[in-house]
């Protein structure tokens, strides 16, 4: 794992969207096409306002939506479809294709068979997600499962994980956070060629902390990033606060 530390948040996006922007680039070039996983959440607003700027032939990306509320309306303001389209999809207009996850689905164990059936056996060039307050990656509370080879999976978020969701003004009230959600696996995350995780805000610094120093556990699920050959990770000061170096 590789350790760049900027003093804001813009310079910090900067910096993990143009290492995203160079892995999808050299994909291009190898075998005409790449293949991109993009997380949401407060954490990304640099990132991907950085990314959408990036020279990118878009044209020849394909992208996946790394997770979703279950139940949750497309126009509901935490919606992560709602999100994604805002901040990415609608702004580079000759992306190739965006997969997202259907939180509406009737089945949501059909959608996760769907979504399953489209990215398995797919190269995925590059990941950008982010870390939890709680430790997750993506919806992938602790303690989280890292066996299985399912892509895509049902899985129940426990309070820590739905508080940062109240607490980021995603939701009036705890009550209103959903408690189930479809999220990519952490063995469908760790078989990206490249992992861009982008962890701002003094509020992550001890779940950052244990993900980088602390023992790969499923009860700290982003500590499997250590794991990872390629996994860049790019944080604030406040964010990297606790680090011992």
């Amino acid at each position: 794992m590789e350790i760049h530390i900027f003093e804001t948040k813009e310079e910090m996006g900067a910096a993990a969207a143009r290492k995203a922007a160079a892995g999808l680039k050299a994909a291009i070039e190898t075998r005409g096409a790449a293949t991109l996983i993009l997380a949401t959440g407060a954490s990304q607003f640099e990132m991907l306002e950085s990314l959408v700027e990036r020279d990118v032939d878009w044209s020849r990306v394909t992208a996946f939506h790394l997770d979703e509320y279950i139940g949750l309306p497309e126009d509901h303001p935490a919606s992560f479809r709602k999100y994604l389209k805002e901040r990415f999809v609608d702004r580079v207009p000759a992306l190739q294709e965006f997969h997202f996850v259907d939180g509406e689905a009737a089945d949501p164990a059909a959608e996760c068979r769907r979504l399953g059936d489209l990215i398995r056996g797919r190269t995925i060039d590059v990941a950008c997600i982010g870390i939890g307050e709680n430790g997750h990656l993506a919806f992938n509370d602790p303690p989280a499962d890292f066996q299985t080879e399912e892509p895509y999976l049902i899985v129940n978020l426990d309070e820590a994980c739905r508080r940062q969701q109240l607490g980021e003004g995603w939701f009036p009230s705890l009550d209103a956070v959903p408690e189930r959600a479809i999220s990519m696996s952490i063995q469908q995350i760790m078989k990206s060629d490249a992992i861009v995780c982008t962890v701002p805000d003094g509020r992550k610094a001890e779940a950052v902390q244990k993900a980088v120093e602390g023992p790969v556990t499923p009860n700290l699920p982003s500590s499997i990033l250590q794991e990872h050959p390629e996994c860049d990770l790019y944080l604030d000061t406040a964010s990297a606060a606790l680090l011992e170096s």
